[in-house]
């Protein structure tokens, strides 16, 4: 406390002061001579002297750091001359002659018109003692490897040592300004009150976590929390211990554990492998207790299936490395062999003498018996209990040799369940797994012995069919009849206690005799055959068709060329011109052709049903979109073109795609070009799926101003209900009704209709195939507004299309 009294008192009146007088600091006034004039009971308390004694003292007579009378005089001289409050530490001396440290705080002021030193000391004996300690602790625990921290009941950091700064990687101030949940990243704060209380009630408290580290690392560590209360709070003092290195040997000894599935037993002996300790599963797993082995040699467990060189080999890996481990048999104490695992390890004083050997071993003849289960899931599949596929590719290897060398053909069945997944889906994967069971019991009960019923997984079996005949025709029956009587057999309905089942089986077949396909070539036939019975129907068995085979090869290899040729850049698009009643141009249609390195052009029908089927139609369909808009830009850029509406296909798939209207945006915006100037020609398959969605977008779309067109219409799932309520710009006849026009056919009412039904709609219309005068005539004569076909110009290169509109060439540039 600092008393600076804020009037000009009058004599007498400081003696009169209470708050001087009861004030807990030692307050006291000084004239300039070091005199006392005015003191309070504390101060004269602290000195030990009366206050009669005090009043009139010289500070020379309590000052115990100042000797010189000068030296006060000029102390008392200097804090008289400034206005603003002094303070610093001395040394202060008792009535009694004992010396106390203390904080003097001092100000002047007028006291019946004399300048006098109001000066307050405080005795600051403990302060210092608890700061001394706090420098002595703060050196010790710097001195410690194990990191120290003191939080308060917030989880607040307010004391850490060295080690535990350095551990983080932080400064020791960024370090005191954490809480607990910033560096350990399994607190929790909704968590922290109860770790709190739980502190409190126990005292201490030991856990593991980890602290993660400035540079993100995360450490293991083991903490020792204590509660203390001092000064009034609460504090949890943490002893950090840095556990990496026992937590990497911890989780080694761990992994041991686990993959030998046993306890461990211990034993130590001296020097000369004379035993001094063995613990409890030493004792369960040999059969010896402690009092019968302490004093005798480990190898009173020796079995004799080990020679005397495999002990002597032992023995000197552990004196060579200090360490042996490995497997051997021993015999229990009532004569039982056991298979054992068993490491020793010397341990060695400071002067690399050896002092103790530590064994530790392990019980595996659990182990060794379940090898063979092991190898059982290996080659097993656990559901059914029947071949997996490894073991199937085994015994088919050992099969193709034996035919191979006795000329009797096999064969291969390839089962498929029909229908299987609405099982599974619809009365859950126990029921499922169940008939799957069900299923490969009665596999086995319609083969030989000799034969193999193999499960794949999911609902896929394998039937391998042994010594069938020496002619294919024979074998081939044979096999059929095998097939049809699993067709009858799984026809039989399998009964649960809750339900009844039907199954039926869709059955590849493929036969070996000469052994030169290898098994994965015969599965895969089996496969192919597989699959064309679900194509014919299911519930029936096909027989592998080597023409089969090469379609699909040929489509798995014209797949893979599409993806190469989209990566590649290998398509390019051919423009087929529209004209107007009068001839004139009026647009074009862009269609996809694929620029074959090795085969040309090659048409559209052989290429676009398989982008369609793999999906590969969505980045073909942008990149058309792309290439349109890029050649739209170009003719808006000539007045001679600037007109043309150019035309894409897009199918149903890229239709359907959720971004589709927003990919067209993006793409028209990118190309600045007025959207007018594109039209999507979509078919009516488009409709078949979400019509109201599909409905939505093409208003979008119309809205943002791209054109669109109903292509070949008539030929799919027309409905005036819904073509009423479609955005349409343009509808395109058919070529399939153009091509058989005449005055009296059926095509040309239908046509007419098309033509009318259109005006109505207030729609453009377009012929497609349009290839003779007379077609063309009977079109004007009924009312048709737009052409395309052969008569007018073929799909081809821009180049070529450029050049063939009226005026100069503009082939692009």
């Amino acid at each position: 406390m600092s008393f600076c009294h804020p009037l000009d008192p009058t004599p007498g009146q400081a003696d009169s002061d209470p708050l001087l007088r009861n004030a807990s600091d030692g307050i006291h006034i000084l004239d300039r001579n070091g005199n006392v004039i005015e003191a309070s009971d504390s101060f004269c308390r602290m000195l030990g002297y009366s206050r009669e004694e005090v009043i009139g003292m010289n500070v020379l007579q309590w000052e115990a750091h100042f000797r010189d009378r000068q030296e006060i005089i000029q102390v008392i001289t200097d804090q008289l001359s400034t206005d603003s409050r002094s303070e610093f530490q001395t040394k202060h001396r008792r009535k009694d002659g004992s010396v106390f440290d203390v904080e003097v705080s001092g100000c002047p002021v007028r006291l019946g018109g004399d300048l006098v030193l109001f000066n307050s000391s405080r005795d600051i004996t403990e302060r210092l003692r608890v700061q001394r300690e706090m420098e002595l602790m703060q050196f010790i625990t710097d001195h410690l490897a194990e990191g120290v921290s003191i939080s308060d009941e917030r989880g607040r950091l307010v004391y850490v040592n060295k080690a535990f700064v350095e551990s983080l990687g932080y400064a020791r101030d960024a370090v005191l300004s954490m809480r607990i949940g910033d560096f350990d990243p399994n607190y929790r704060e909704e968590s922290w009150p109860r770790h709190w209380e739980d502190l409190k009630r126990n005292g201490s408290l030991t856990f593991e976590t980890t602290h993660r580290t400035r540079s993100g690392e995360t450490i293991p560590v083991e903490i020792a929390a204590n509660y203390i209360r001092y000064g009034g709070q609460e504090y949890n003092c943490a002893y950090v211990r840095y556990i990496a290195a026992r937590k990497t040997m911890e989780q080694e000894v761990r992994i041991a554990a686990t993959a030998f599935e046993s306890q461990v037993g211990m034993l130590i002996t001296d020097e000369n492998a004379n035993i001094l300790r063995v613990n409890g599963a030493f004792t369960r797993i040999t059969g010896y207790s402690a009092a019968e082995v302490i004093g005798r040699n480990p190898r009173i467990l020796h079995s004799g299936r080990q020679s005397p060189d495999f002990y002597k080999a032992l023995w000197q890996g552990v004196e060579d490395s200090g360490y042996w481990s490995g497997e051997l048999w021993n015999r229990r104490k009532n004569g039982e062999l056991f298979a054992e695992h068993l490491t020793i390890t010397a341990v060695k004083d400071g002067d690399g003498r050896v002092t103790n050997y530590v064994g530790s071993l392990s019980d595996i003849t659990p182990t060794k018996k379940t090898e063979e289960e092991i190898q059982r899931l290996v080659l097993y599949d656990p559901l059914t209990n029947l071949p997996n596929r490894r073991m199937l590719m085994d015994r088919l290897q050992v099969a193709l040799a034996a035919a191979a060398r006795t000329g009797r053909a096999g064969a291969l069945l390839f089962i498929d369940l029909d229908n299987f997944k609405i099982v599974n889906d619809t009365r859950g994967h126990a029921v499922g797994d169940w008939l799957l069971q069900q299923v490969g019991n009665r596999l086995a009960s319609e083969v030989r012995e000799d034969d193999t019923v193999a499960r794949l997984g999911g609902d896929e079996f394998i039937v391998m069919l042994q010594n069938l005949a020496v002619t294919q025709a024979d074998a081939s029956e044979r096999a059929a009849a095998v097939a049809e009587k699993i067709i009858r057999s799984l026809a039989v309905p399998f009964v649960s206690a809750e339900s009844r089942f039907l199954c039926t089986p869709s059955i590849g077949v493929t036969l070996f005799q000469d052994g030169r396909a290898p098994p994965e070539e015969l599965l895969k036939q089996a496969d192919i055959a597989m699959y064309e019975a679900k194509k014919s129907g299911r519930n029936t068995l096909k027989f592998y068709d080597r023409k089969v085979q090469e379609a699909i090869t040929a489509r798995v290899t014209l797949e893979a060329e599409l993806r190469r040729a989209i990566e590649a850049n290998e398509f390019a698009l051919h423009y087929q011109v529209k004209v107007d009643r009068r001839g004139q141009p009026v647009g074009a249609e862009a269609l996809i052709r694929w620029c074959h390195p090795a085969r040309g052009i090659v048409p559209p029908a052989q290429f676009i049903p398989l982008l369609e089927e793999t999906g590969l139609i969505i980045p073909a369909g942008l990149w058309i979109l792309d290439t349109a808009c890029r050649q739209v830009k170009r003719w808006e850029e000539r007045d001679e073109t600037r007109d043309l509406v150019l035309a894409i296909n897009v199918s149903a798939k890229q239709f359907h795609q959720p971004d589709f209207v927003d990919q067209v945006r993006k793409v028209v915006a990118r190309h600045a070009i007025d959207p007018q100037r594109l039209e999507l020609e979509i078919t009516e398959s488009v409709l078949l799926d979400d019509t109201e969605a599909v409905i939505a977008a093409m208003r979008a779309l119309r809205q943002y101003g791209v054109r669109l067109a109903l292509d070949d219409f008539g030929t799919g799932y027309s409905s005036l209900n819904y073509l009423r309520k479609l955005p349409l710009n343009v509808m395109k006849i058919d070529q399939s009704f153009v091509q058989e026009l005449g005055p009296d056919t059926s095509e040309g009412a239908i046509v007419q209709t098309i033509i009318a039904m259109a005006k109505i709609l207030d729609l453009v219309v377009v012929a497609e195939g349009v290839e003779t005068r007379s077609q063309k005539q009977y079109l004007d004569d009924w009312g048709c507004a737009r052409y395309q076909g052969y008569l007018f110009g073929r799909p081809m290169p821009i180049e070529q299309f450029e050049a063939s509109l009226p005026g100069r060439s503009l082939a692009a540039t």
